[in-house]
């Protein structure tokens, strides 16, 4: 997203654009529950993701300034991601659709296999 060529109707257009989708709320609250994580270790938290979506996703939200990623130059080469202070501050957001997740699922009798805090 080249920020100088989109404009939005409303703030909630953009927050969509930045975090909405299929994974990058997963990435995001993967990233806020473990601090720091490498792309294997997203791959196992996410086994339905492909490598070429969580790198997709990865870049996205690196270009948008949410996720930060860390090259350490060793053999072979390692690669850690963490949130920015703009990530971080999404916790509240993440937090209450969490809570409406578990009261949504207990009020339709849907089970959710793992654990929310």
């Amino acid at each position: 997203m080249k920020k100088d060529e989109i404009r939005f109707n409303c703030p909630f257009e953009l927050t969509i654009e930045l975090i909405g989708g299929k994974w990058k709320g997963l990435i995001l609250w993967h990233l806020l529950e473990q601090k720091v994580l490498r792309n294997g270790e997203m791959l196992r938290l996410m086994p339905r993701i492909t490598q070429k979506m969580l790198t997709q996703q990865l870049r996205e939200m690196e270009d948008n300034g949410l996720v930060s990623r860390v090259i350490y130059e060793q053999i072979p080469p390692k690669v850690e991601y963490s949130l920015t202070p703009h990530g971080e501050a999404l916790r509240p957001i993440l937090d209450m659709m969490i809570e409406w997740g578990v009261i949504y699922a207990h009020d339709n009798n849907i089970t959710i296999a793992c654990s929310s805090k």
